[in-house]
């Protein structure tokens, strides 16, 4: 991906990040940093990965860190004046967890984004991006659902304001896929079973994923930021592989002799992910790196949902895991070692 233009706007401005604690939140403070900001805060209710973050950036006094949570306006409202910018990236992420309780997913993931949407407009900043996934397209499990509702109400807030004619803040937001290595990520599972000798267990060996690193999905949040027009949706065109190709590249990578073995698919979990589904491909515009889901009307217009139509040039398609660029072992290892840890963990492993 080519260098995001207009990055220089960042300089000397607040910016916010909900649910900064994550892999998301630490590529994207230690890439905002190099923009001289005036401040970026830390908004999340773990007191720990706060601790352990702010020991990882030295105490660095550009970055403030406040325990809050989304869930409660009280909180949301006392950290925002003075911001310009908000990545909102505070969820529930685990899809068992969010099947469990969906209830609370609920309350984070669509009542705790509407409680930051609503202050930041009280503030006008200037701009907020959401971060969401693929799970949101054609969902199937509570995770997918609850950040489905959370895309339908950034463009329903969006939409708000162009019939308002408020252009005082924007929203936007990007959605993307596996991010290896992250969090939650099957990467990090499979070598430390590695680890242990230990054979990996594949749930499918059709099964599809796309395979991103953290600098681009950081670089899709960033251009959202500086280009990102109100209630659209920016997908990184993304390659993917099947799990049977990434089980192998991953022994073939540690000289791995337990191998892989099928164990079926688990709960919640989908044959191919997609990115784009069929309906947005038809109002999507393309661009070399990206997809940009248009919204389906920048005002109250009822009429496109009973009686008024709009053709469209493109054919029906979708943007999923099974029909983006297929990456084959050697290829797939080479999106892998593009990951500093796995170099680490490879070089650890192979020192033994």
């Amino acid at each position: 991906m080519t260098k995001i233009a207009k990055l220089h706007k960042l300089r000397n401005k607040t910016i916010l990040i909900t649910g900064g604690t994550g892999s998301f939140g630490k590529k994207v403070t230690e890439t905002l940093l190099k923009y001289s900001p005036r401040r970026i805060i830390i908004f999340s209710r773990d007191e720990k990965k706060q601790f352990d973050m702010r020991n990882e950036f030295g105490n660095n006094p550009q970055i403030k860190f406040i325990i809050g949570d989304v869930r409660d306006h009280q909180s949301v409202e006392s950290v925002m004046p003075g911001v310009d910018f908000v990545f909102h990236a505070a969820a529930l992420k685990q899809v068992p967890t969010c099947e469990f309780f969906p209830i609370e997913a609920v309350k984070t993931n669509i009542l705790g984004a509407y409680n930051v949407f609503r202050v930041a407009i009280a503030h006008q900043v200037k701009r907020v991006v959401i971060l969401s996934t693929d799970k949101a397209a054609y969902p199937i499990n509570a995770m997918g659902l609850s950040k489905a509702l959370m895309e339908k109400t950034m463009v329903a807030v969006a939409r708000e304001l162009e019939v308002q004619k408020n252009k005082k803040t924007i929203f936007c937001g990007v959605r993307y896929g596996n991010v290896m290595y992250s969090r939650g990520s099957v990467i990090p599972f499979f070598v430390n079973l590695i680890k242990e000798n230990r054979k990996l267990p594949v749930t499918n060996l059709n099964m599809t994923r796309f395979l991103m690193t953290l600098e681009e999905a950081v670089n899709l949040v960033l251009h959202a930021l500086t280009a990102g027009k109100n209630g659209h949706l920016y997908i990184y065109k993304t390659p993917a592989c099947t799990m049977e190709t990434l089980a192998k590249a991953l022994c073939q990578m540690f000289n791995h002799p337990k191998g892989y073995e099928e164990v079926g698919i688990r709960f919640g979990e989908k044959m191919h992910e997609t990115l784009v589904t069929t309906e947005e491909f038809l109002r999507a515009k393309e661009t070399r790196y990206f997809f940009e889901i248009v919204p389906e009307g920048h005002e109250l217009n009822y009429k496109g949902y009973y009686d008024m139509g709009k053709k469209s040039p493109r054919t029906l398609s979708s943007y999923s895991s099974n029909n983006t660029a297929q990456l084959n072992i050697k290829t797939t290892i080479k999106a892998i070692l593009k990951v500093p840890e796995i170099k680490q963990d490879i070089k650890h492993h192979h020192e033994k």
